[in-house]
């Protein structure tokens, strides 16, 4: 006969689970996750709630997630944030700190067309590839942070994506690569 679970016990679980989810798990419980026990598994339970929070997308201006994918940009490959609806892709990046190392946001639009970028509310330092709809990169430009400046394409394109600021030279993509999905 099995006892129920004690009120520590739940709480615990919570944690754990909540933990697997903000890491980008399945659920599991890496390995070794069942040691520990008491305020040393909570603490260090909340320490990784506080440190992955920043690499998870954030919610989106509908209220939602957003969703990421994998891709390819030059060859080096990334994780990227989709935003493909109006709101999404008005919110952005605004109000994060950082970015993850090799995260950015994918813009996608329903059609080709000279795009404007702007970094109001943005705190962080970006890097834009304005890419056309087969995948290539069309330019490369800088956004500082917090500004108004419009940051426009060389051409019609369905896709920009934001990186960090100065990642596109650090691994040396530039207009003409092109962006695998």
């Amino acid at each position: 006969m099995s006892h129920p679970p004690s009120p520590f016990d739940r709480r615990r679980a919570a944690w754990l689970l909540l933990v697997a989810v903000l890491a980008g798990g399945s659920g599991c419980v890496p390995a070794g996750g069942d040691e520990g026990t008491g305020a040393e598994t909570e603490g260090a339970a909340r320490a990784a709630v506080q440190e992955s929070a920043a690499a998870r997308p954030q919610p989106g201006a509908d209220g939602g997630i957003l969703r990421t994918v994998e891709v390819k940009v030059g060859g080096v490959p990334i994780t990227v944030e989709i935003a493909d609806t109006p709101a999404l892709r008005e919110r952005g990046l605004m109000y994060r700190d950082s970015l993850p190392l090799n995260h950015g946001m994918l813009f996608v639009y329903p059609d080709e067309e000279v795009r404007s970028f702007w970094m109001r509310n943005t705190r962080i330092p970006l890097d834009i590839a304005f890419v056309d709809r087969n995948g290539t990169i069309v330019n490369v430009e800088r956004m500082e942070a917090r500004t108004d400046d419009n940051t426009l394409s060389a051409a019609p394109v369905m896709y920009a994506l934001e990186m960090q600021a100065g990642w596109f030279a650090e691994n040396e993509v530039g207009a003409g690569d092109r962006m695998e999905f």
